[in-house]
């Protein structure tokens, strides 16, 4: 009966050591399981993973005033010029002038203003459409200048350069193995788009289209009935043939 007893110590052993095995074996299976879950959470689409967001910003620009000449300089009158037109297509609010008080060119900017408020008039901006605000300096070291500045439709993307990820094979990174794209990319494709496109409701609806062009469909519809072709031809088109080249 000690032997039987004996010869049976060490079947236990080995059946304690694999049921722990097979338990060590379970919860790592959980852990990985996991792992899969937080992953997959990332959209594989870079649209998706990289929105492109239609907000309201602000366009402005700097207009500085020496201390001893009043007015504005000819590229300045091009960048007011230039900041009235764009108000008139895109812009959604006021535009708010900030002009400088009580500093050396103070007398200077109040001669700016009204030269600025007269441009921003000949470019189509109504009087009732600026509001004039004046402004203290914090910092008396930098030259105070006059600020121009209303809030517009635009369209961002981003931030870029996020890499919470290896790119290469390694524990943490498990996109690797299943052959998906990195997080940070095409991220920098709709930052560039979203900063080039002219008019960022285009990226949400189409545009309506214009109304056709009366005289010429009813030209073309007269072709059409008497049986002639439609097509439009035109005096010179033969003259930039390549078979003509050399003659």
């Amino acid at each position: 009966m000690l032997k039987s007893r004996k010869s049976a110590d060490p079947r236990r052993a080995l059946c304690m050591a694999g049921a722990l095995i097979g338990l060590c074996v379970a919860l790592g299976a959980c852990k990985h399981t996991t792992d899969v879950v937080t992953t997959s959470a990332v959209p594989d689409d870079y649209r998706l993973r990289h929105p492109i967001a239609v907000q309201e910003d602000d366009r402005s620009i700097v207009v500085f005033v020496g201390r001893g000449r009043g007015g504005l300089s000819a590229s300045q009158r091009a960048d007011v010029m230039y900041l009235g037109q764009t108000w008139t297509r895109e812009g959604t609010g006021v535009i708010s002038i900030d002009v400088p008080v009580n500093t050396p060119n103070a007398r200077a900017a109040e001669d700016s203003l009204r030269e600025i408020q007269a441009t921003l008039a000949a470019a189509g901006v109504p009087p009732r459409a600026t509001n004039v605000r004046q402004y203290r300096p914090e910092d008396p070291r930098h030259m105070a200048a006059i600020r121009l500045n209303y809030p517009k439709i635009s369209a961002v993307a981003g931030p870029c350069g996020l890499w919470p990820e290896d790119l290469g094979p390694s524990i943490n990174n498990k996109n690797y193995f299943d052959n998906k794209s990195y997080y940070n990319f095409g991220c920098s494709n709709q930052r560039n788009l979203a900063a080039m496109v002219d008019n960022p409701s285009d990226l949400v609806q189409p545009r309506p289209e214009t109304p056709a062009y009366a005289p010429r469909r009813g030209t073309a519809f007269e072709k059409y009935r008497k049986g002639t072709t439609t097509t439009t031809t035109y005096p010179e088109s033969d003259k930039a043939k390549l078979s003509d080249t050399g003659k």
